[in-house]
C-alpha cells in the first residue's frame, strides 16, 4: 500500500489532534468535520478499503468499532452514526481503512 495522509499521521510526520490510541488503532479529529463531533478511527495496519480486509482482520475490524463506541461515550456522545466509505465511488478520498465518527447533531435517512 502507499503511503497516505493517513500513515503520517500514526506515524507522526503530520500533526493530528489525537483523541486515542493503542497499539492497533489511533482515533483522531477530523479536519473537514461535518457534525458538531467527527473523528475517526484508523487500524495502524495499512488496509486500504474494507473490502481489502481478510478474515485475519475480524478481530482488529471488531476492535475498531468498540474503540469508535468508547470514543464516542468520552466525548459526550449518546447517539453517533458511524460511516465507512468503501472506494471512490462510495466517496472514499483516503485508501486507508478509516470509521468516521459523527454526533452532536440530528441526522437524516438515507444519508445521501
Amino acid at each position: 500500500m502507499s503511503e497516505t495522509i493517513f500513515s503520517k499521521i500514526i506515524d507522526r510526520e503530520i500533526p493530528a489532534d489525537i483523541i486515542y490510541e493503542d497499539d492497533q488503532c489511533l482515533a483522531f479529529r477530523d479536519i473537514n468535520p461535518q457534525a458538531p463531533t467527527h473523528f475517526l478511527v484508523i487500524p495502524k495496519k495499512p488496509i486500504p478499503k474494507l473490502s481489502d480486509a481478510g478474515g485475519e482482520d475480524k478481530e482488529l475490524l471488531g476492535h475498531l468499532l468498540l474503540v469508535a463506541g468508547q470514543v464516542a461515550g468520552e466525548e459526550g456522545l449518546e447517539d453517533f452514526r458511524l460511516n465507512v466509505n468503501n472506494g471512490a465511488g462510495a466517496s472514499q478520498t483516503v485508501f486507508h481503512l478509516h470509521v468516521h465518527v459523527l454526533g452532536g447533531r440530528s441526522f437524516s435517512w438515507p444519508p445521501g
